[in-house]
């Protein structure tokens, strides 16, 4: 899942997108990457948020992201995914993806359409 969706079921943005991501943790799907998390602790505002995200990162299954900035770096440079506006972070969630053969859940639409080039999976 990558930080938009986050950002939106944290903001409580939207109703159906929040049922979607509640059933989808009750059901095991949702990961926990530590670049999306590092995005959602950077943008905390204040100590209560900080400990909302906490617990979700405590409560989840943690993807084992040993070596994927590795990963993301050779992808980038593979796939010029630079020039196309994907930073290293966006990079590591697809060389995750790829590597755990997950499916990716996002509302960053030039993530969404370089997953899909990728043929990476996408939820939705």
């Amino acid at each position: 899942m990558d930080t938009s969706i986050w950002i939106d079921f944290l903001r409580q943005r939207n109703e159906s997108l929040n049922k979607k991501v509640i059933t989808q943790m009750e059901e095991g799907n949702i990961v926990a990457f530590s670049a999306v998390f590092g995005e959602l602790f950077q943008g905390v505002k204040n100590e209560r948020e900080e400990n909302i995200i906490l617990e979700f990162w405590n409560d989840l299954p943690q993807v084992d992201d040993s070596l994927v900035l590795i990963d993301a770096g050779r992808l980038s440079a593979h796939q010029k995914l630079f020039t196309k506006g994907i930073g290293l972070i966006d990079c590591s969630l697809l060389a995750a993806c790829k590597k755990h053969n997950f499916e990716l859940w996002t509302l960053d639409q030039p993530l969404f359409q370089t997953a899909q080039a990728l043929k990476i999976k996408i939820f939705n």
